[in-house]
């Protein structure tokens, strides 16, 4: 049996100390130049980054949506960049998901038994129906929307009636299996969610190209100085750091300043 997203999550952060997670939005058309004549030119692309960013990461995020636009050869890209991240080091699908029943249960068995990703993010505005299929599946992990980066976040999750629903729902969830999202450009809130949601997981997105404060982050959205239990996404500022033939080389030395950013 494969080991679990917390397991591998809890080792990793323990042998590395960084909350670091690369996020994989690997947009076709905004690849360098010198991958995009290659077969499979995000997977090309990928495997530099992998390889240039993994001694710094805690955690590789693909994002669905840029594998699917490429169609079979994104999907196929996508496959081969999953197993080929090291196994000690997890990998989360944003995929912000948020279905039922039979549906849900075919995310579950595509995202998790056969693309083999370590944990899912999913929206859960139906529910627990959202939920209960994937505990079904063993040692699966989810990171549920709480408070999201993008302005239009406004809209729901920071209406008086709605902004703690989600922190205060997810308490029925063991935290082992189920961790928060919490943007990072959301300032004002990030303590406000941590003592709502203490021991849980905060997948962090924000910092870098969208304008979170990483201070901020650390200060605020840390469980604790032993357990911070925090994972802070950097897509674009880390892989997009140059578009020329040295992004892997630029991509590495952003990686790492976020790296040391974080122990700062």
């Amino acid at each position: 049996m494969s080991r679990s997203f917390w397991h591998k999550y809890q080792e990793r952060y323990k042998q590395l100390q960084s909350h670091v997670c690369v996020g994989l939005d690997s947009q076709l058309d905004k690849l360098p130049a010198c991958v995009q004549g290659s077969q499979n030119p995000i997977w090309e692309f990928n495997r530099a980054i992998i390889d240039a960013t993994k001694d710094y990461a805690t955690a590789f995020k693909p994002n669905l949506a840029f594998y699917l636009a490429d169609g079979l050869r994104g999907l196929e890209a996508l496959y081969l960049t999953v197993s080929y991240i090291p196994q000690e080091i997890p990998v989360i699908l944003d995929c912000k998901v948020g279905d039922i029943g039979s549906t849900m249960q075919g995310y579950a068995h595509a995202f998790f038994a056969d693309l083999k990703a370590d944990a899912i993010t999913v929206n859960p505005l139906m529910g627990k129906d959202v939920i209960v299929p994937l505990l079904q599946q063993e040692g699966s992990f989810a990171f549920a929307l709480a408070l999201t980066s993008n302005p239009g976040a406004q809209d729901f999750f920071h209406n008086a009636d709605l902004k703690h629903k989600v922190p205060q729902w997810l308490k029925q969830f063991d935290e082992s299996r189920l961790g928060a999202v919490v943007g990072a450009t959301q300032v004002a809130d990030l303590q406000e969610m941590r003592k709502q949601m203490p021991g849980r997981l905060f997948l962090v997105p924000g910092v870098g190209a969208q304008g979170g404060d990483l201070a901020a982050v650390l200060k605020y959205a840390s469980d604790s100085p032993e357990e911070p239990r925090i994972l802070i996404n950097s897509s674009r500022g880390i892989i997009f750091a140059s578009i020329g033939e040295d992004y892997a080389t630029a991509a590495a030395k952003a990686a790492k300043e976020l790296f040391e950013a974080c122990k700062a």
